[in-house]
């Protein structure tokens, strides 16, 4: 449905309040329940915001609009088709809304307006006092009630589809209310029944003191948009403006009189080209009067997707969002079962520079209640990982609390974000198997840690994440990402090898993946700090185990006793506090030796997340100081074998060994990923092995010459005086 701003003609002006509206038959009732017990339960208990009111009566407004098109459709003869909308408006201190909808007989505003009154009020109120459940929004007319939030007298006006009579019930929340029948005279003709040319209500509002900025056009536009944008009628508000309009010139008609014959006519060329010249506009300004549509959106996911362009996809993401640019991918369905509901949902091109912000509420699905906004912090309705898609969710009923700002059950919610991800998780598979590869490595460079997230903290749906992952391989360029089942395609063992580090460049020359390299092996390269935690709930894929080549494990390591009798017990007798074990390794190819973590220990990268966290904990780095390493030797390379024969043949000092021994460990630290932590040392071990390969000698370190003592002069006789 299309809608336009309309000019105010003469008889859509807005009602003068100011006008008496004369009255007959006016009966007065009490609320049986405590009235003001009532605000205070509303002011304090239901309603966190006082924007709500608007929300509340627009919603009601709504209702009234389905129900006479409903009564106009099932009763074609009797009722006349009509345009039905919703009409907000300001003056002086009042706030008026109103509608055409089916409207009020005195019978039904008894028993909707003073649905209060019933017996079990009271209960109610003292059951929401004690903090007890208190679903039951509909059943006492609270939602109408929030009017009170911001007005001292609520005055409602409505004649119904079958009855001509027009009443007015008025309250001022002082526990009672009135119902008057309006008199048909003139006045009330053209002041009241005019807004109602058939059946409606209206709802006006007298306004508190420090209620008045509702009655800003600037207030409602912010209001409507934020909670009524959907609603399935137009929302017109009566708006003023000044515009300058050009005045149009009076063209002065003079008579000429013709010359007479022989007469001599004076031609004066400068008025005539004055005359020519075209005359400067004028303008005045005007007072323009006209009702302007506010909900000029369209809820197109309530459409068919079948219905909707791509164009009109995006214009509604940008809406949504307020992102400048177009969305990536977008999935529109239906939830039916259980609980049904519509939904639609927006990958966006980039990720939010705050996607991983501590702290920061999470507002990109907005939940509706048919169409009427209820929430977009809702952290039941999305998980964290999924925080980057932004939609809709709209549900024609949904159990909420009395003020319609809060879910009730749980189990219903649980079923809507159980949906939510599994749609999103599709969406993402339809990305990654599109032809062009393009379009999901902008999905994977923007949103791959979110992914990962995911794995980490969601089990139920890790095995259909898993296939998202897209690694880089120490065989393959770095632009190509390798999924883990191109991997087990393409592999020459049994398992799947991987490695942790902080950069490609600094794991292609780790001995680990040399060595793995040499033996014909492809290796996984993880550089995102989360894969330490992602790959810790990911054990194995397709039946083939994943392998941290960082870490301890019997399949790189080969017997030779001699060689740990001599060579693996001398380094354990000089570094006991620094290593648990010596074993002799096949895999470091040129390397003399490297360290390694144990298999469920942490690895070298995890040491590096730990220490470089802000706020970790005693524990943590008392581990992560004292995490013992094990040692891999390689028995073919020169420095090794030169260790052992020195045990065998006792050819070095003490010294030498003990000196070539710590500086091993050293380089391995280094060479494996770990911290350095006593740099003095290692700078004074690899200074004086330089000295050693230079043939220069250590000079001693010059003691400093004590100043000498000097001795204490005798002292002279002192002369005796006389």
């Amino acid at each position: 449905m299309t809608v336009m701003n309309e000019p105010v003609s003469e008889q859509e002006q807005p009602v003068d309040l100011k006008q008496s509206q004369p009255v007959e038959n006016m009966e007065s009732f009490a609320f049986q329940a405590e009235i003001n017990q009532l605000m205070s339960l509303i002011i304090n208990t239901f309603y966190s915001n006082k924007d709500i009111f608007l929300r509340e009566l627009i919603s009601n407004a709504s209702d009234a609009c389905d129900k006479a098109r409903y009564i106009s459709l099932q009763n074609t003869e009797k009722y006349s088709t009509r345009e039905y909308e919703l009409r907000l408006s300001a003056q002086d201190n009042y706030l008026i809304i109103e509608d055409n909808g089916v409207g009020m007989t005195k019978k039904e505003m008894l028993d909707n307006l003073g649905t209060i009154a019933n017996s079990g009020t009271k209960n109610f109120m003292q059951a929401a006092a004690e903090g007890a459940d208190i679903n039951m929004i509909g059943q006492f007319g609270v939602g109408f009630y929030s009017a009170f939030l911001v007005a001292n007298t609520v005055e409602v006006l409505s004649r119904s589809m079958e009855d001509e009579t027009t009443h007015m019930w008025s309250s001022d929340a002082g526990g009672k209310f009135t119902i008057a029948e309006l008199t048909k005279d003139s006045n009330a003709e053209d002041k009241v029944h005019g807004c109602l040319p058939e059946s409606g209500t209206r709802i006006v509002l007298h306004m508190k003191e420090d209620c008045t900025d509702y009655l800003t056009e600037s207030t409602i536009r912010r209001i409507v948009k934020k909670h009524s944008e959907y609603v399935s009628y137009p929302v017109k508000l009566f708006t003023k403006r000044t515009e300058k309009v050009e005045i149009p010139h009076e063209e002065e008609e003079e008579e000429e009189k013709e010359p007479e014959e022989g007469e001599v006519v004076e031609v004066n060329e400068d008025e005539e080209e004055k005359e020519k010249q075209p005359k400067e506009p004028q303008y005045e300004d005007r007072e323009v009067e006209e009702w302007v549509v506010l909900n000029k959106t369209q809820p197109i996911w309530l459409r068919k997707p079948d219905d909707i362009t791509k164009e009109e996809y995006d214009a509604f993401y940008k809406t949504l969002s307020n992102d400048w640019d177009s969305h990536l991918a977008v999935k529109h369905f239906s939830a039916e079962g259980s609980v049904e509901f519509k939904s639609l949902l927006y990958v966006p091109k980039r990720a939010p520079f705050d996607m991983f912000k501590s702290g920061k509420k999470k507002k990109n699905i907005k939940l509706y209640v048919k169409r009427v906004f209820i929430m977009d912090d809702c952290e039941e309705l999305i998980p964290e990982w999924l925080s980057f898609v932004n939609g809709v969710v709209d549900s024609e009923d949904l159990p909420l609390n009395v003020s319609r700002e809060m879910l009730q059950q749980n189990k219903i919610m649980s079923v809507i974000r159980k949906n939510i991800v599994k749609k999103c998780i599709e969406m993402f598979q339809d990305i990654a198997d599109k032809e062009d590869p393009a379009e999901y490595k902008t999905f994977y460079d923007n949103f791959h840690q979110s992914i990962k997230l995911g794995i980490h903290e969601d089990d139920k749906n890790r095995d259909k994440l898993i296939k998202l992952l897209r690694f880089q391989t120490a065989k393959s360029p770095e632009s190509t990402l390798t999924s883990l089942a191109d991997y087990v395609t393409n592999m020459t063992n049994d398992v799947i090898y991987y490695i942790t580090g902080s950069s490609r460049k600094g794991l292609e020359n780790s001995p680990f993946v040399k060595g793995i390299l040499e033996q014909g092996h492809d290796v996984l390269l993880m550089v995102d700090s989360i894969d330490e935690y992602m790959v810790q709930q990911v054990k194995e894929f397709e039946g083939k185990k994943l392998v941290n080549i960082s870490k301890d494990n019997s399949m790189f390591q080969t017997t030779d006793e001699e060689l740990e009798k001599t060579v693996g017990k001398l380094i354990k007798d000089i570094l006991p506090n620094e290593i648990e074990k010596v074993v002799v390794s096949n895999r470091l190819g040129s390397a003399p030796c490297c360290l390694v973590s144990s298999e469920y220990g942490w690895s070298a990268n995890m040491e590096r997340i730990v220490k470089a966290q802000t706020l970790n904990t005693p524990s943590q780095m008392m581990f992560a100081g004292n995490n013992k390493k094990i040692m891999e030797i390689n028995p073919t390379h020169a420095i090794i074998k030169r260790l052992q024969q020195s045990v065998n043949n006792s050819d070095m000092s003490n010294t030498s060994r003990n000196d070539v021994v710590r500086l091993l460990y050293d380089t391995a630290l280094l060479n494996s990923g770990y911290t350095q932590e006593d740099t003095s040392s290692f700078v004074d071990r690899v200074l004086k092995m330089m000295m050693v390969g230079l043939d220069v000698e250590q000079e001693e370190p010059v003691k400093e010459e004590e100043p000498p003592v000097k001795e204490e002069e005798p002292k002279e006789n002192m002369e005796e005086v006389d």
